[in-house]
């Protein structure tokens, strides 16, 4: 019979596995139910995926290297997922606001839109470095 310490090795790696595939379950659920079509047939990635390519000839240096910057925060693990929504959303803006190029205003709203209350307070700290005023985005967060 199962004794002492190997008892308890076997209890934790049953509680451990466990655990981890809740985890892993729970994430890989979200990405399915975003890559559902919706009404339209597309769904939110592929409309994302679209945005993203629709506008990528309108983005210049400037805006990309200010992109880069304040996903900086974002735990490098996820930070390009998160690069590439936030690129969605800025994208989404100019195409319906018929922008000519991607300007640091487009970068900074579709930041706002494109992420979590919870993750504002990174980007206004961002924002009071690079002396960048928040007064025209205060009806966004």
């Amino acid at each position: 019979m199962l004794e002492g310490w190997f008892l308890w090795f076997i209890l934790f790696w049953v509680v451990f596995l466990a655990f981890s595939f809740f985890v892993g379950g729970f994430f890989m659920f979200r990405k399915f139910l975003k890559k559902l079509p919706k009404q339209d047939g597309k769904s939110d990635m592929d409309w994302e995926e679209h945005y993203v390519n629709q506008t990528r000839k309108l983005w210049k240096q400037e805006e990309k290297e200010l992109l880069e910057d304040l996903v900086s925060p974002v735990p490098e693990l996820f930070r390009d997922v998160a690069r590439h929504k936030i690129a969605g959303k800025i994208g989404e803006l100019a195409l319906n606001e018929k922008a000519n190029c991607i300007n640091e205003d487009l970068v900074i709203r579709g930041y706002i839109m494109a992420t979590p209350k919870r993750d504002h307070k990174f980007l206004k700290k961002k924002l009071v470095e690079k002396n960048i005023d928040m007064k025209p985005y205060e009806y966004l967060f």
